[in-house]
């Protein structure tokens, strides 16, 4: 089963390069991130022609997750557990069945956190809270699980262009990078890592600064896979060339592919 990860930047602004992605990766399962629509407005059809089942949170103008799948999506779940007053659209999971077995997948768009002297960081902080207390509860359940999406967290030295001119930005702040540890100490695995050592892989460049042309990137989008998954996994890779499509997004999908 290939589980890709993809922060669009807004699904219907780039929606023929997004679809294009989709002819030519074919992924059986795809998590997208900042589609940037309310529910009813994604591009449902245009999947679905595709033949992919939708599960979709949207907001008008921000955010926005997306689940689809080759197979059915069952047990659907919006938000994460821990505050009922967020209502931004950053958080949906569900359960996709195939002969082999069941694969629990969440779509994931941890928020940014910048400025990080403002209440964003905070904030943050917060969520991240929430989304370790529910990984550690989905965990109990023992299964194929994979959490994938825009963290908005730089895990290491080894995952930014430069470490100095990220030191003091809320995706690097040392309290970002620990929520990250405690989520991965749970016993989850990061699938790029296990399968690239390689220091300086990118999945973001911003738009300004010419920071794609001097490769001035930084990886902040993350596959995290159960122990159950982990034991299943056979690559991971990141789609770079995305990012050099005509009106791309400033993120490149990533995906692994699992034994399921």
């Amino acid at each position: 089963m290939k589980i890709a990860t993809f922060n669009v930047n807004s699904v219907k602004a780039r929606l023929q390069n997004v679809l294009n992605w989709f002819e030519q990766a074919n992924p059986d399962v795809a998590c997208l991130q900042e589609i940037k629509c309310e529910s009813k407005s994604f591009p449902s059809l245009e999947f679905e022609s595709l033949g992919y089942y939708c599960a979709v949170s949207g907001q008008k103008t921000y955010n926005g997750v997306a689940l689809l799948s080759k197979n059915k999506i069952t047990d659907v779940r919006i938000g994460l557990p821990g505050d009922d007053s967020d209502d931004q659209a950053r958080y949906i999971e569900g359960v996709i069945s195939t002969k082999n077995g069941a694969v629990r997948v969440a779509s994931i768009y941890a928020p940014n956190g910048n400025p990080a002297d403002s209440q964003k960081f905070p904030y943050k902080l917060k969520w991240m809270d929430r989304l370790i207390a529910h990984t550690k509860t989905l965990l109990t359940h023992e299964e194929v699980l994979v959490l994938a999406g825009d963290y908005n967290v730089i895990p290491t030295t080894d995952d930014v262009w430069d470490a100095t001119v990220w030191e003091n930005d809320a995706l690097f702040k040392i309290e970002s990078r620990r929520k990250l540890r405690e989520l991965l100490n749970l016993g989850l695995t990061d699938a790029f890592r296990a399968c690239n050592a390689k220091a300086h892989q990118y999945t973001f460049w911003d738009y300004q600064a010419g920071a794609w042309q001097k490769d001035y990137g930084i990886r902040i989008d993350h596959l995290l896979l159960s122990p159950q998954a982990a034991d299943r996994l056979k690559t991971c890779v990141i789609d770079k060339h995305m990012r050099a499509q005509d009106k791309p997004s400033d993120h490149v999908p990533i995906w692994c592919e699992l034994q399921v």
